[in-house]
């Protein structure tokens, strides 16, 4: 263990499922043979944090709870199993804390999927705090020339979108169209598609929207708010008329997920990564046949994914916008959240 790990630190921990999260000190915990001791400099805030303080999804948390899994920071200590991460290195806390590592789908990198695995800030204790525990096959691994604050928010969002593009089996020098694209995920996902060498089709509302997805590399913008009949405007900002060869649903209500399996081009896929509330996935079947179209879900990234999406970051290629603030404003932050007045993604320093 490393001499100047305290024994208690600074934490917002949540004691009641749709209560206040409240700053208080807890005991430093000490890492298991197979897990690491990390001293989270910061953590994103991502709005399944707020689901979780909710309990807004069919899955209890673990309580009480400290939340949070956009953590970044440095290895303090290590468990007397660990061989291939060391003290000093930096390394992020993700949403899949650990798994079984056994099942099929651990052995076939499907690892999120594991009938066992563990999430970080929602059955385990998460990011917020300043020391964290985490699996060591789990965590990921930062290379040093990275700005810690920076790279939080590409630890859920980021490799999430990622996760996505690569999901839909996109190839470069084709069209993706992403659906959201001027918000947090949509924003990322616009630049992880340019990065792959895709088209892009942002589609988002209001001109603000269609100003930043064209900096961020969007070819066409198509606006939902104004658009007449969106199906066809998509197909037409594609060079043959045929549409996208993918959609890329990252949108915060039910209606963009009725429409892209019809403006999807022939063997198009369209993969659904936002989850609005009750919402469902509906399509025409005579079209979804005959144009052999693909409905898939994607989840959260394997490690392979993180260690790729932190690549394409390190390389230059990836900036997340975000504001930064301190670890004792959380519950500020989830009373903007919950009033929906919250703009871009925020950054907790977990010193102040």
């Amino acid at each position: 263990m490393a001499d100047k790990i305290p024994t208690e630190q600074w934490a917002q921990v949540l004691e009641k499922t749709g209560g206040k999260v409240q700053y208080k000190k807890i005991p430093v915990q000490k890492p298991g043979p197979d897990e690491v001791l990390i001293n989270v400099k910061y953590s994103g805030v991502c709005h399944t944090d707020l689901h979780a303080v909710n309990g807004d999804w069919p899955l209890d948390t673990k309580l009480p709870l400290v939340g949070g899994h956009e953590g970044a920071g440095v290895v303090v200590a290590l468990g007397s199993l660990v061989e291939d991460i060391q003290i000093g290195d930096y390394a992020g806390i993700k949403w899949i804390n650990s798994s079984c590592l056994q099942c099929s789908f651990c052995q076939q990198a499907d690892e999120p999927l594991c009938a066992k695995a563990q999430m970080s800030g929602y059955t385990v204790d998460g990011t917020f705090q300043q020391y964290a525990i985490a699996k060591a096959a789990h965590v990921a691994r930062i290379p040093k020339d990275c700005d810690l604050e920076a790279i939080a928010p590409v630890l859920c969002a980021g490799i999430t979108v990622y996760k996505g593009l690569r999901e839909s089996g996109i190839r470069a020098g084709e069209t993706v169209a992403i659906v959201g694209a001027g918000g947090g995920l949509g924003s990322l996902a616009c630049q992880y598609a340019k990065a792959m060498g895709l088209e892009i089709i942002a589609i988002d509302g209001g001109a603000d929207k269609k100003e930043m997805t064209a900096k961020l590399g969007a070819r066409a913008f198509v606006d939902f708010a104004t658009s007449k009949d969106l199906v066809s405007d998509v197909k037409a900002a594609t060079e043959d008329g045929l549409g996208p060869h993918a959609a890329i649903l990252v949108a915060v209500n039910e209606k963009p997920f009725q429409q892209a399996a019809e403006y999807v081009r022939p063997r198009g896929t369209v993969v659904a990564i936002g989850m609005p509330a009750n919402a469902y996935l509906r399509a025409p079947v005579f079209e979804s046949v005959v144009k052999m179209i693909t409905i898939k879900g994607s989840y959260v990234g394997n490690r392979r994914d993180t260690a790729e999406a932190i690549e394409f970051f390190r390389r230059g290629l990836i900036k997340a916008p975000y504001k930064s603030c301190g670890l004792s404003e959380l519950q500020s932050i989830y009373d903007m959240m919950q009033e929906g007045n919250i703009a871009g993604r925020y950054v907790l320093d977990t010193s102040k």
